[in-house]
């Protein structure tokens, strides 16, 4: 079976237990491992698609733990890289995602953040490797991240390993004097799977969206905008093979109707519809679709089970908690 490298920064989540940090008597913490391409490493893994995963950790005990983690899931850590001084963090000022709290990153000056072009050896990187997998959230860190992050996908194309992106769109990052449509477009033309959903590509890659689109609208409606996003992706970037898209509305803490959409250059398929007002834990929901749909890719699935094995798999990590689901998908 094709092996598949995900690429990305490790991160620790921390979150409140209830509606604040500070509540009277009920004063703690609660932290996970994760990060998106970690999380998407540990979902392949679970479904028994061989996976590595490469990060950068500072040499400590609590890096040795997380990868342990990765590990007793079934992911090959061993080209992580041993660099810098911290793990990067986000802080959920609610309850396991379930409501609009604020989200704070702490990211500046993580070991992931620092890498260079001169710490990445691609004959290691590589070796073993059919598939590689990055996200948009890396170039989002800073420039040098930025940078760092197309040499590494022009060698990957030049050993003809397929490459996929999640186009996770985060309003609070890129914060270093540039937009991501300055910066995607260059990086997603290297790849020949892209995930996301209709407005981060119009965000990231220029596509038109409808901005009257809103919770009202149909599936019906929305699997037409896809179509429609998706055409526009295949005419802009020639590598392009696989589009997905994402469509999840939230109307209260415990509600999520899930679907997802999946374009090839011949077929569009829209997924089964799923709906649940008993919601654990939204974090990586969307890296698990992502999971589900390069698992779905590789096995050589139809575009129909591509699209509801990846549905499925985002479905139900709802019912998971922490990033990493440590559960069967």
């Amino acid at each position: 079976m094709k092996k598949v490298l995900c690429f990305g920064e490790i991160l620790l989540r921390l979150q409140a237990v209830g509606n604040s940090f500070f509540e009277k008597d009920r004063n703690q913490l609660q932290v996970f491992p994760g990060g998106s391409e970690a999380n998407v490493a540990s979902g392949l893994a679970q479904m028994g698609t061989s996976t590595a995963y490469c990060s950068a950790f500072p040499d400590n005990l609590l890096s040795t733990e997380i990868q342990e983690q990765l590990q007793m899931l079934g992911v090959d850590t061993s080209k992580s890289l041993s660099f810098g001084d911290r793990i990067g963090s986000y802080i959920l000022l609610s309850a396991n995602g379930l409501s609009k709290g604020e989200v704070i990153y702490d990211r500046r000056y993580s070991s992931f953040s620092q890498l260079t072009l001169e710490d990445i050896h691609f004959d290691q990187l590589f070796e073993g490797i059919d598939w590689f997998h990055w996200t948009a959230l890396s170039p989002a860190l800073n420039e040098n991240v930025a940078e760092l992050i197309e040499p590494i996908l022009k060698e990957a194309k030049k050993r003809d390993i397929t490459i996929s992106v999640d186009l996770n769109y985060r309003s609070k990052l890129w914060q270093y004097g540039q937009e991501p449509i300055e910066i995607m477009p260059d990086l997603v033309a290297y790849c020949d799977v892209v995930m996301g959903n209709i407005w981060a590509a119009n965000k990231m890659l220029g596509t038109y969206v409808d901005p009257t689109l809103d919770r009202q609208t149909s599936s019906v409606d929305y699997f037409e905008a896809a179509k429609q996003s998706a055409a526009e992706i295949f005419s802009l970037f020639p590598s392009v093979q696989h589009v997905a898209n994402t469509f999840r509305f939230i109307d209260n803490p415990q509600h999520n109707l899930f679907y997802g959409t999946y374009h090839n250059r011949s077929e569009d398929t829209l997924s089964t519809i799923y709906e649940t007002h008993e919601v654990i834990d939204r974090i990586g929901s969307g890296d698990a679709f992502m999971a589900g749909l390069i698992h779905a890719l590789i096995t050589d699935a139809t575009p129909q089970q591509v699209v509801d094995i990846a549905t499925g798999a985002g479905y139900q990590k709802l019912f998971v908690a922490g990033d990493f689901g440590n559960g069967k998908y």
